[in-house]
C-alpha cells in the first residue's frame, strides 16, 4: 500500500497543475484509473469521474482535488523581470527564493526564481524587513533577457502560468514533505483505494464515484457533480495548529468549516468507525477552510456531505504529513465503503 501511494504521489507531484492548468495531470490520473479497470469520464470543466458499480442504486462520492496553488504572469518589466499574481492562496512570504517554471501558451518552459524587490542584504537596507507580497516581489528568469522585448521574443506573455517547485521529499522516518500535499496526498490515497478494490475484485454495496477535481483552490472544484450521487466525502488535508487536536499522524474528521457544519449522521458514522477500528483520528473545526463538498452544496447539488483527510502541517506553505496519517485516512475510507448501510 505505502509503496503504491508514495510512488503515485511522486509522479503527480512532478506534473505541474495550478488551478486551470490541470489537463496533463488529469490525463495521467485517467490512464491509471483505466489501467486499474475502472470506467472514467472527464467533465466539461476538466474534472475526472471514476465509476465503480455497486450492488444497489445508492451512490457515494469521494472527492479530492489535483489542482494546486500557483502564480501567473501579470506583466513584464522593462528590465526583463516578471510581475505576478497569485492563483489560490499561497502564503506569499514563503515563496521568497523559491524556484519556479514559467509555462508559455505554446508549451515552452523556462525556469526562474521568485524574489523580493529587495533581494540582497548587501545592497538593500530593507532586505530583511520589506513586505513579501505579490506587489513587492518579482520573477527572475534564467535566460539572457535584459528588456521586455527579450522576454516577449521567448514567447512569454501576460497570463502565462508560473508553477512553483514542490521540493517533494520522503524521509526515512516516514515524513512526507512537499508543497501541495493539499491535496495531491489525498488524490494518491484515493487511487490506492481504487487499487485495493481492483486487486481484491471488491464489489461495494453502494455504487461509488471518485471525483478528481481541478478548481478547488479557487472555490468551484466540485460545484457540479454527477446527479446520481446521494452523499459525498471530500478527502482533503486536515489542519494542524492553534487549538486544533489533529496531528501529522491522524486522520482528521472535520465537523464544521467556514461553509458550515457537515452532515451529522455521516460525520458521526466516520467517528464511530474510527473508534471501533482504533484508528488514530481527530475531530476538529476549521474556521478558514472549505472543501469540494462545500462547493457541491453551494452549487445546488442534493447531497449529504462530510470531510476527512490526513493531518498536514503548515498548509499553503511548506507542508508536511506522516505516513501514519496517510494509512489512517486510507483505512477509514475503506471502512466506510465496507460498512453495510440500509
Amino acid at each position: 500500500m505505502n509503496d503504491y501511494i508514495l510512488d503515485f504521489l511522486k509522479d503527480i507531484m512532478a506534473i505541474d497543475s495550478p488551478s486551470g492548468y490541470t489537463k496533463k495531470v488529469i490525463q495521467y490520473c485517467e490512464k491509471e484509473a483505466q489501467k486499474l479497470g475502472f470506467e472514467t469520464e472527464i467533465s466539461n470543466k476538466g474534472n475526472l469521474h471514476i465509476s465503480i458499480k455497486g450492488q444497489d442504486n445508492y451512490s457515494v462520492g469521494f472527492g479530492a482535488h489535483v489542482d494546486t496553488l500557483g502564480l501567473m504572469v501579470r506583466s513584464i518589466n522593462n528590465d526583463g523581470s516578471l510581475n505576478f499574481t497569485n492563483i489560490g492562496g499561497p502564503i506569499i512570504p514563503t515563496l521568497d527564493g523559491e524556484y519556479c517554471r514559467i509555462i508559455t501558451r505554446d508549451n515552452q518552459i523556462y525556469t526562474g526564481t521568485i524574489l523580493s524587490l529587495s533581494p540582497s542584504a548587501h545592497v538593500y537596507d530593507d532586505s530583511k524587513k520589506r513586505e513579501r507580497s505579490c506587489e513587492a516581489m518579482y520573477i527572475r528568469i534564467d535566460e539572457n533577457v535584459k528588456t521586455k522585448e527579450d522576454v516577449l521574443q521567448l514567447g512569454i506573455q501576460n497570463g502565462d502560468y508560473i508553477a512553483i517547485e514542490t521540493k517533494t521529499t520522503i524521509t526515512p522516518s516516514g515524513f512526507i514533505k512537499s508543497r501541495f500535499l493539499d491535496d495531491k496526498m489525498s488524490v494518491a490515497i484515493l487511487f490506492c483505494v481504487l487499487k485495493h478494490l481492483s486487486d481484491f475484485q471488491i464489489i461495494p454495496q453502494h455504487s461509488l464515484t471518485f471525483i478528481i477535481s481541478t478548481f478547488e483552490e479557487v472555490g468551484h472544484g466540485s460545484s457540479y457533480i454527477p446527479q446520481d450521487i446521494n452523499e459525498m466525502i471530500a478527502v482533503d488535508m486536515g489542519c494542524i495548529g492553534k487549538d486544533l487536536s489533529c496531528s501529522e499522524y491522524d486522520v482528521s474528521i472535520c465537523a464544521k468549516d467556514s461553509s458550515g457544519p457537515y452532515d451529522y449522521d455521516m460525520t458521526t458514522q466516520l467517528i464511530t468507525l474510527a473508534k471501533q477500528k482504533q484508528f488514530n483520528f481527530a475531530v476538529d473545526i476549521y474556521p478558514y477552510y472549505s472543501s469540494d463538498v462545500s462547493a457541491a452544496l453551494r452549487g445546488g447539488n442534493n447531497v449529504k456531505g462530510a470531510l476527512i483527510g490526513p493531518g498536514v502541517h503548515a498548509s499553503h506553505g511548506m507542508e508536511r504529513t506522516h505516513i501514519q496519517a496517510v494509512e489512517n485516512t486510507f483505512k477509514l475510507i475503506l471502512a466506510y465503503i465496507e460498512n453495510q448501510r440500509s
